[in-house]
């Protein structure tokens, strides 16, 4: 857990005392850049995510990936082929070691960064990237503690850039259709959402193949947080406005006992092995839940380390309906749904409310990962840097996101203790637009 941030405090204290307005003055206005005809890119981890990421840029009409970087010459080797056989000249490759990023940002000839490397170098590239005149766009978690979160914010807004977090989860299908709903005030006021990452990440976090170093592994020894929060609550931080006329308040968390990674490590290595003797810090499930300051809850699960099918809990509840997307997508809207039963959300209401990216760009999007939204997402990145129009979600949204890992570590450290939620925008939350409908 890292030292507290307590300038930061401070200044959370007297926004929380009625001076947010004059902090807000005083805060830099919404980034925006100039249209691009190409955008230039260097790319930082070229592993298994970020081959699926880099495939689906070169996908994208007006770009031109000029360096690659990772610490496994194989895998640089493998994105250079990629590239070349996406028709474009062989990028420069750096694989000097972990620091070799550096390099890569002192090139005079690139618009954006794009990291998809182990969780704990994504802040130091986007930052890095960004005092070099870059864009920055990272794999998610875009940070891991409140200081690598105040110091993205920090650094964009000093240099004027954009930093994002690429969290695709933002750009599935049902979230998006859900967010057109939200929009066109189907389920009324909203009062509570719940999401998570209930993922068997058991055997990948055994897996040192690729050079990976068991870094997933060695979060999971170190900390009982919840490790992963944004694939959840980026979807539902859209549908709550946050950051964009509603904030994150304060939250409470607390944590299960650590058993099942152990009892996995003894059945595959055996009871003496030293994976099964490794002290896991990790709860199995951690819970948090969060209240906004439009009064909404919000229920966060993590668990990566049972036995259980994939889920990200999604459920949006207001007041006039109620709709949930597993282990099947389904809704209930008062005085619409029959009874009190549930409708198939698909069958029911796509062809009223499908999101326009998605009935555009559906048939492109097909094998491009994660059930096209990888592609979705790629899209909307480059079609805003190519037209001159401020991203999706900023620096402001991934640190709000982030910041779930450490508040829930000290909330659970301090046997559930509430912790209020820093305002990365120092007051300007309250007059930030919520997101539109964009189209395609």
């Amino acid at each position: 857990m890292s030292k507290p941030y307590n300038r930061r405090q401070f200044l959370n204290q007297i926004a929380a005392t009625g001076a947010a307005a004059s902090l807000a003055a005083a805060a830099p206005p919404e980034r925006t850049a100039k249209p691009m005809d190409k955008v230039r890119i260097g790319f930082v981890g070229v592993g298994g995510r970020g081959r699926g990421d880099l495939g689906n840029l070169l996908k994208m009409e007006g770009v031109e990936v000029r360096a690659i970087c990772d610490i496994v010459e194989a895998n640089v080797v493998r994105a250079q082929k990629m590239v070349t056989d996406a028709g474009q000249v062989q990028p420069e490759p750096y694989s000097r070691g972990e620091t070799d990023y550096k390099r890569l940002c002192d090139r005079d000839d690139l618009d954006l960064v794009f990291t998809a490397t182990p969780w704990e170098l994504h802040t130091a590239v986007c930052v890095e990237a960004m005092k070099k005149g870059k864009h920055a766009a990272s794999e998610v978690p875009i940070a891991t503690t409140l200081d690598e979160c105040w110091e993205l914010v920090e650094t964009s807004e000093q240099t004027g850039r954009y930093c994002i977090q690429m969290e695709n989860c933002n750009y599935d299908r049902v979230e998006l259709m859900v967010l057109n709903m939200v929009r066109q005030n189907l389920f009324g006021d909203l009062i509570h959402a719940r999401c998570g990452y209930l993922h068997d990440l058991r055997a990948g976090k055994f897996n040192d193949s690729n050079g990976r170093k068991l870094w997933r592994l060695q979060h999971s020894l170190r900390r009982n947080a919840d490790l992963y929060p944004t694939h959840g609550l980026g979807p539902v931080a859209q549908c709550l406005n946050i950051n964009r006329g509603n904030q994150f308040d304060h939250m409470v968390a607390m944590s299960s006992k650590s058993q099942s990674l152990h009892e996995y490590a003894a059945a595959e290595f055996g009871t003496d092995s030293p994976q099964a003797k490794l002290d896991v810090a990790l709860g199995d499930v951690v819970t948090s839940l969060i209240r906004t300051r439009a009064g909404q809850t919000v229920l966060v699960t993590h668990d990566t380390n049972t036995p259980r099918p994939y889920s990200r809990d999604y459920l949006i509840q207001g007041t006039k309906g109620i709709v949930q997307k597993y282990p099947e997508a389904k809704i209930h809207l008062d005085g619409k749904s029959p009874g009190h039963d549930w409708e198939d959300l698909i069958a029911a209401y796509a062809d009223q409310f499908e999101h326009p990216l998605w009935r555009a760009l559906e048939e492109r999007a097909q094998g491009s990962g994660h059930g096209g939204m990888d592609f979705v997402q790629a899209y909307r990145l480059i079609y805003c840097l190519r037209n001159g129009q401020p991203l999706d979600s900023d620096v402001y949204d991934g640190a709000a996101l982030s910041a779930v890992t450490e508040l829930s570590e000290r909330s659970i450290a301090a046997n559930s203790k509430t912790v209020d939620f820093p305002d990365f925008t120092r007051g300007n939350w309250i007059s930030r637009k919520p997101l539109g409908i964009v189209t395609a």
